[in-house]
């Protein structure tokens, strides 16, 4: 299967915790000191993929690391992301939540900026109510 995050024996050693399906460990290019990733046990690439109780499994440890990236790394606030397919990063085809302890002065994105968080370049001013009226019926009609 080639999943590094099923395969990697170098991984199982930065666990942090578990419970029966899913488990956290810290990710080997952290943007700041304590970034963790959570995954699933089951090698599943994408969230929609993932089962009812995968899915409580995830919540579940992210508050715990919450908690204990708090105490440990006296985090004021935290990032959340997961990157869907690999034309929007994903790197291991492997379901990761990325949990980042955030606190004044420290390193990587602090401000977030949808546009420059998701490299998305050059400046746009507000799009027009009446662009956005029918982009959403668009979407609405295939809900």
């Amino acid at each position: 299967m080639n999943c590094a995050f099923c395969e990697n024996p170098e991984i199982k050693n930065r666990k942090i915790t578990e419970n029966s399906l899913a488990w956290a460990f810290l990710g080997n290019m952290p943007i700041v000191p304590g970034h963790t990733l959570i995954v699933p046990k089951r090698c599943v690439n994408k969230y929609e993929n993932l089962t009812k109780e995968e899915k409580d499994a995830i919540e579940n440890l992210r508050i715990k690391v919450m908690g204990a990236l708090k105490k440990t790394f006296d985090a004021q606030g935290f990032n959340f992301a997961w990157n869907d397919e690999k034309i929007a990063g994903q790197s291991v085809p492997h379901f990761h939540l990325h949990v980042l302890p955030r606190k004044e002065g420290d390193t990587g994105i602090y401000k977030y900026e949808p546009r420059d968080f998701l490299y998305r370049s050059g400046d746009r001013g507000t799009t027009p109510e009446e662009e956005l009226k029918k982009v959403s019926e668009l979407i609405v009609n295939n809900i």
